[in-house]
């Protein structure tokens, strides 16, 4: 029983990096801003989109990548890599599947 603890815990561990590894690598990537700013231009030379429009959507977009490059350039929390923490507990429980009266 201890062993298949070991390896849950271990798996679960496993996708919690992952999963901080790829949240922070995408609060940390503009290409798509980028690419999103790029459309909205295109959009508008195209005449699908009024100026009104574009200067909303640009404003938002540019502040969205000053927000990454400040977390780029910036300190503290929001510059934590994987090695920078470490899970020290997980709660977890299960219900249902098994009578432990029959042991």
């Amino acid at each position: 029983m201890l062993i298949i603890d070991t390896l849950l815990i271990g798996g679960i561990r496993f996708v919690l990096d992952k999963l901080a590894a790829a949240v922070d690598t995408e609060l940390n990537d503009d290409t798509a801003l980028r690419e999103q700013l790029l459309a909205a231009q295109m959009r508008v030379e195209l005449g699908e989109m009024n100026e009104e429009e574009f200067v909303q959507l640009e404003t938002d977009i540019l502040a969205r990548l000053r927000e990454i490059r400040d977390r780029r350039q910036g300190s503290g929390a929001t510059n934590l890599s994987p090695q920078d923490y470490k899970i020290t507990g997980i709660d977890a429980t299960f219900e249902g599947g098994h009578d432990h009266s029959e042991r």
